[in-house]
Order: C-alpha cells, then structure tokens, then sequence
C-alpha cells in the first residue's frame, strides 16, 4: 500500500464558496444606478412625447366619427350632448331612428393625460372644435403643456 508524501509547507487550497462578495455586489448596484441615471429620464422624456402624438391620433379618430355622426343625423353632436353622443343614443325618437352608432369601438373622453376633451360645437374655428388642454390641463402653454387641437 502506497501512501502519499504531504509535503509539510504546502496548505490544502480552500475552495472558494460559488456566491458574490459584498464589494462585487456594491460595484454592481453602483453600475445599475449610474445606467439608471443616465437612461431614466431619456425614457420618461420619450413617454411625455408619446402621450402628446396620442391625443393628436385621438383627436383626429374622435375627429373621423365626428363627421360619421353628421352624415347620419345631418349635424355635429351639441355642446351639451359632447363626444358622448358619438356613444349614446339620442333619447329623442325621431333622431334615435337615425343614428347609426355606436361611432366610436371604445368610449373616448379622456386625454391621456385623464382630462375631460373639450368640445364646442358650433365653434368659433370651424362647425365644431375639439381639444385637449396638454399635460398641465389649463389652456394655453408650451411643449406638453401646450393644447392639442382639432383645427390645427
């Protein structure tokens, strides 16, 4: 029987456990949040851009059934009826027989930035005028605060 000679200035080598140490994770979140910082407000400038091309895409939409709407009943809906006539029947018989809607597949009267559209009709631009007044929700205002409208 052969027995192996230890030479005695040699140590066993330890086996390292298969985790991270401390610093190596710290060195990660630091390089995480250093990313984070620098590609954040990119995307959140991107989401504000996104929501100003939206309304201008739902304007025009609620825009398109608009004119849906006046061929059947021979007018735009009212100030006081509003968009929500492009989703509810007239309760009026003799223009319920006419409309044909629902006008729109989904009940639009939001902004995406949750605010009431605003519509008049007849309106001072053109026979109806529909907005929205931005991400800060008052008229007038810039960039996306500025207000998004059907006759521009």
């Amino acid at each position: 029987m052969h027995i192996p000679f230890k030479h005695p200035s040699r140590k066993p080598a330890l086996r390292r456990a298969g985790g991270f140490t401390l610093i190596e994770l710290l060195i990660v979140m630091v390089i995480l949040g250093l990313l984070a910082s620098l590609v954040g407000p990119r995307l959140f400038g991107q989401l504000d851009a996104s929501k100003v091309k939206a309304a201008r895409t739902q304007i025009e939409m609620l825009g398109a059934a608009m004119d849906t709407y006046r061929l059947d009943m021979s007018r735009y809906p009212s100030t006081e009826q509003g968009i929500a006539a492009l989703s509810e029947k007239p309760a009026d018989a003799a223009e319920a027989a006419r409309w044909r809607g629902p006008y729109l597949k989904k009940k639009v009267d939001k902004d995406p930035w949750g605010n009431s559209y605003v519509y008049r009709a007849p309106g001072e631009k053109s026979d109806y005028e529909l907005s929205s007044l931005g991400a800060d929700g008052k008229e007038g205002g810039s960039g996306d605060d500025a207000d998004i409208r059907s006759w521009e």
